[in-house]
């Protein structure tokens, strides 16, 4: 059996623009990777078959399997590279739904990457990250799973810049809240939004550097889904204040937030306060990094 970690993204920040005539958003963002998250097995069968457990597994128990990213990263790997064989695949649900740290999309990539070994495909970079942009808009950037500078609506990808090695402490408070409607909110209030910009990066291999690119930017969609959902204020209140802590935000369309630390005991201290609360919380290190 092959397994591969679908870990969580996170978005340092997310500059939203215009709606491009796709229908997608032009964006601007800095993904990170934690190195935990949803796990994707897959081993021969002869045909693709799914299940789905863990302590997230409930809600997508309901839906049909061919509605869900790994059945369907699967039938078109299966079907663009021409391959006969099946799988059955295995998807562990560790992190909430709809949550804004991309956890479909990473489940999407991860089953790319693990059907690729037990097919023993060698697609080209370009045309496996064109299947990866056709699920979804994060799928590219999870493929990698190192820090990325996301351009277009998430099919132009750059090595992220340098930064320093960093612990996460990821806390979501129990709603759910689904993308569409919070970017509907976002362009209601935007009806012409400015084309979204990377910052300078200058400094920010440092921790200081880090604070004040993080002080520099933003997420966009964070009013609106605090406007949806006020608990996700007091979440990003209580991390902003964990000892430790570098920086704190909204990862996403929400309603998972972050905290940055250097220390991987303080991210593991803010996540047990967090739970006291009642709130589910993963402490974790960033993978990778990426170049200068």
């Amino acid at each position: 059996m092959i397994e591969e970690i679908a870990p969580a993204k996170i978005n340092l920040y997310l500059h939203v623009g215009g709606v491009r005539r796709d229908g997608l958003h032009e964006l601007r963002s800095l993904f990170v990777f934690a190195d935990a998250g949803d796990v994707v097995a897959v081993e021969p069968a002869r045909d693709l078959s799914l299940e789905i457990i863990g302590p997230f597994a409930a809600p997508l128990l309901n839906e049909p399997a061919d509605r869900n990213l790994v059945m369907r990263a699967a039938r078109l790997l299966r079907r663009e590279a021409g391959v006969a064989a099946g799988a059955r695949l295995v998807l562990d649900k560790r992190l909430p739904i709809a949550s804004g740290v991309g956890g479909g999309s990473a489940d999407a990539a991860a089953t790319l990457r693990a059907l690729m070994k037990l097919w023993r495909l060698d697609l080209p970079a370009a045309r496996l990250a064109a299947l990866a942009f056709s699920l979804g808009a994060d799928v590219p950037a999870c493929l990698a799973g190192a820090p990325a500078l996301v351009g277009g609506a998430g099919e132009r990808l750059r090595p992220g810049p340098r930064l320093p090695p960093l612990a996460v402490c990821l806390v979501n408070p129990g709603v759910a809240m689904p993308t569409g409607p919070v970017f509907r909110a976002f362009d209601s209030r935007h009806p012409s939004p400015q084309a979204p910009r990377d910052p300078d990066f200058s400094g920010a291999a440092g921790l200081d550097g880090l604070a004040s690119l993080i002080a520099r930017t933003r997420n966009d969609l964070e009013p609106f889904a605090i406007a949806r959902e006020p608990v996700i204020a007091r979440v990003i209140a209580r991390l902003s204040a964990a000892p430790g802590a570098i920086a704190a935000r909204m990862s996403g369309s929400g309603a998972t937030a972050f905290a940055l630390f250097h220390a991987q005991s303080a991210a593991a201290r803010a996540a047990a306060a967090m739970r006291a609360e009642g709130w589910w919380a993963l402490d974790a290190r960033l993978c990778g990094r990426a170049g200068a």
